[in-house]
């Protein structure tokens, strides 16, 4: 309903939101709705449908996807003062027609850009008009488009190739079939005069110490306003410029003197600057505003051959990085649900695990403004992959349209943000063409390398050319080498956990590992949620249902029998699987950063969820943190101490990311399984900044490695690095003895308390799981191994009711084999 009120006659553009009296119709039926949203929220809020995430109630609800739907309001229409008004819509999911008063305004196809409809005329004999969209189904939409060009092999059994809508909501491999449809952002009128800001490309660059902003804008005008006098003008960092436009487009250029530059985080500081651009006519009357806040930093992204291959480093201020980052999902199957208080949570969550990158996965969506927001405060570098997924995509039209006015239109509205570092052609695509046989069975047909080798990079290079672009992940930046050549650009790791054992991330230095992981059930409470009444088993119906990854449970088991013995009781096993996860993704990050600067990064598949559900994230769904999480802050630490093999023997390496040197005297101590040292030295390593420290372990200290009973520890401060020479199922673990005692939280905060561990035997990898004192509770600290005689207190937050039994009962270690 437009409730606005412009005063009479005012020449800025007024937006009015259409966010209330929407209603959803299917068939006969209706009921409210609300904008933003989707269909699947209405529903679920008017007790239509059960929640899909509970049980296996996806299965239930497929029906939803698979219906056509309509939206309808009604339009408050009269005199504006204005010239022009335009129906905006900034996101429709995602086969849709929109009539105004029964008239046809236009047809979407795209859930990845926003529309404008000029409807002046329409509005202009006033009264209440009615509004309808009415969407098609996108497996419908899609099942045309793919008869219509042509079936492709899809990684996955919906044509989620065909239709330009978030690829994941048709299920993946950690994620439901739950394909929505709705006005998943929001809805506006915008009323105008004389002429409208249409885009604005601020490039942001960097000349010594002065920062830059060069605006480059169009208009769009009204008829009166063809031919007038048009000025912009410039506000940054205290600074103002102004130009005039010819026809319609002008460039505006302010310098800001002395400009802070922006780091990620744990390089500096994120100084960010209000940047702002008018719209004035010939008198100097305001017609049009638009804000952003940028940063100034310059980013390179370092892909010279040298005599590794070829390398992938991103260099911010001339500074080279290595890159401890993960990959990000949609945070929900319904994005409308993700608010910016969400995104700062989750967010928050990233950077507290160290992490300073985060790449938008190509198979989700455009994030929202929130999100970039966020990173640009938190000091996250974003990695923005093109939405192109697992999947041989048509170039052919009207797709290929689609395609284009997208990337530009995204291209241009993230570009402001100073966290945006990279853009990315697509998701694995260069690289299963060859592995699934694309070539075969498409004879000749396209499947995307036009855009991602000839359109995208042409979009980037002309919009914003402050930014490098690589066409994919992986890719290894030439057909002369294998996409996923680990010599050469960026890298995916699957064979690992499909088919092989985590020890073997050992066997190779990649430049940049941009997917690797592990997976883990959620949390106790989280399946607690998500499976209510159901007897928590890893093959139980409820349980396999939340587990999407071809013959995933399968490869969990496998994967914890190269080291454990699998277990049969429940609790148990979830321990043991979040151990696993734990175990895989440091073997992988600790080799890597070992070899920086041959490896100049590692992303974690992946922080995030978008349901409950058996994945490979950090955080479940419920945002909880997973032991992973607690893992990855160790891991992402500035400073790392870790024991490697070098030369078929085991050496200590201090990897200092940090600006200062880092002179660690580190403690070796060799010992048994009984707790006896066997043999004892302190060494002194020597790491400058930015450099790893690297000390073959003295003879005398390596453990034995025939006998499963010696490893070795090295403690340098509060960090330590531990050195078992054999696999749990060969080692002798005694039986962990251990007291356990609480009391209050050191702040005295109702809910908080201490839970003391003492150690009377070794007691390898000790993990509270806080989420079984409550579902509330959390932790601050993940897996730890204490040696007869430690102690560890661990502070526990959101636990209303503290005793020792229930902790003890929430404490997990590994166990002797059997």
């Amino acid at each position: 309903m437009d409730t606005s009120t412009t005063p009479p006659h005012s020449r800025t553009r007024h937006a009015v939101p259409l966010t209330e009296g929407w209603t959803l119709r299917h068939e006969q039926e209706q009921l409210p709705a609300q904008v933003p949203g989707c269909v699947h929220t209405d529903l679920l809020a008017a007790g239509r449908i059960p929640d899909p995430f509970v049980g296996r109630n996806e299965l239930d609800v497929q029906w939803v996807g698979k219906a056509d739907w309509q939206y309808d309001t009604v339009v408050d229409a009269g005199p504006t003062g204005h010239e022009r008004t335009d129906l905006v819509f900034e996101g429709l999911d995602t086969v849709a027609e929109i009539t105004l008063g029964g008239q046809l305004l236009g047809r979407t196809a795209n859930m990845h850009r926003s529309y404008r409809f000029d409807v002046t005329r329409a509005l202009a004999a006033g009264g209440p008009i009615p509004l309808s969209v009415r969407f098609t189904s996108a497996f419908t939409a899609a099942e045309q488009t793919r008869a219509r060009m042509g079936a492709r092999e899809e990684a996955y059994p919906h044509p989620a190739s065909m239709v330009r809508k978030m690829a994941c909501s048709f299920g993946w491999d950690w994620g439901p079939t739950l394909a929505t449809c709705g006005m998943w952002r929001p809805v506006r009128l915008e009323r105008w005069s004389t002429a409208r800001l249409a885009a604005v490309r601020p490039l942001v660059t960097v000349d010594g110490t002065t920062g830059r902003v060069e605006a480059r804008l169009e208009v769009e005008r009204t008829a009166s306003g063809a031919g007038q006098t048009l000025t912009a003008v410039l506000r940054v960092g205290g600074r103002s410029a102004a130009a005039r436009f010819d026809d319609d487009r002008a460039t505006v250029t302010a310098e800001v003197p002395d400009a802070r530059l922006w780091w990620p985080r744990g390089h500096g500081e994120q100084p960010l600057y209000d940047c702002e651009v008018e719209l004035r006519d010939a008198d100097g009357a305001v017609l049009d505003t638009w804000s952003r806040r940028v940063g100034f930093r310059t980013v390179v992204l370092d892909t010279s051959p040298d005599e590794h291959g070829t390398g992938f480093t991103v260099v911010i201020n001339g500074k080279r990085i290595f890159a401890r980052g993960v990959n990000w999902i949609p945070d929900d199957v319904f994005p409308s649900r993700i608010t910016p208080e969400r995104y700062r949570r989750r967010l928050r969550q990233t950077a507290d695990a160290g992490c300073d990158m985060v790449r938008v996965w190509g198979g989700g969506i455009f994030e929202s403004e929130s999100f970039y927001d966020t990173c640009d405060e938190l000091g996250l570098m974003v990695w923005q992959d093109f939405l192109f997924a697992c999947a041989p995509y048509p170039e052919g039209q009207p797709l290929r349209s689609e395609v284009e006015a997208e990337a530009r239109e995204n291209v241009v509205r993230l570009m402001p943000h100073a966290s945006l570092v990279l853009w990315n052609g697509n998701n694995e695509n260069l690289w299963t063409y060859g592995l699934w046989n694309w070539e075969e069975q498409l004879r000749g047909d396209s499947w995307g390398e036009g855009y991602y080798l000839a359109l995208l990079p042409r979009i980037v290079a002309e919009t914003d050319p402050t930014r490098p672009y690589w066409a994919g992940s992986p890719w290894s930046g030439s057909w002369d080498h294998h996409p996923d050549d680990p010599a050469h650009g960026c890298f995916h790791s699957w064979d690992v956990w499909n088919t092989t054992d985590y020890t073997d991330y050992l066997d190779s230095v990649p430049r940049f590992v941009s997917e690797f992981g592990w997976q883990a059930p959620p949390t106790h409470a989280t399946l607690r949620r998500a499976l209510p009444g159901e007897e928590l088993d890893a093959h139980a119906p409820g349980f396999t249902h939340h587990q999407k990854a071809e013959d995933g449970t399968g490869k969990l088991e496998r994967g914890l029998a190269r080291h454990f013995a699998v277990p049969e009781d429940f609790d148990s096993w979830h321990y043991l699987m979040q151990l696993n996860q734990v175990r895989a993704v440091a073997t992988g990050v600790e080799h890597w950063r070992s070899h920086w600067p041959v490896c100049a990064g590692a992303l974690v598949w992946q922080i995030n969820d978008c349901w409950p559900v058996s994945s490979w994230a950090a955080v479940d769904s419920d945002e909880r943190r997973k032991p992973l999480w607690y893992e990855l802050r160790r891991l992402y630490a500035d400073r790392l101490l870790t024991v490697q093999p070098r030369d078929g023997a085991p050496a200590v390496c201090a990897v200092n990311q940090g600006d200062a040197p880092w002179r660690p005297a580190v403690r070796l101590r060799r010992m048994h399984a009984d707790g006896r040292v066997l043999a004892e030295r302190t060494v002194d390593l020597d790491a400058g900044p930015q450099t790893v420290a690297t000390l073959a372990v003295p003879e005398e200290l390596r453990p034995a490695a025939d006998g499963g009973q010696e490893f070795l520890v090295a403690d340098a401060g509060d960090l330590r690095a531990l050195h078992f020479p054999v696999r749990d199922l060969a080692f002798g673990y005694p039986e962990p003895e251990f007291e356990v005692e609480v009391g209050a939280g050191g702040d005295g905060a109702p809910g908080s308390a201490t839970v003391v561990v003492t150690a009377r035997t070794l007691v390898r990898d000790l993990l509270l799981q806080a989420d079984r004192l409550a579902p509330t509770a959390e932790a601050d600290r993940g897996v730890l191994t204490l040696l007869p005689g430690e102690s560890v207190r661990i502070a526990v937050t959101g636990w209303q009711d503290p005793d020792a039994a229930s902790a003890r009962a929430a404490l997990f270690a590994v166990r002797p084999a059997r």
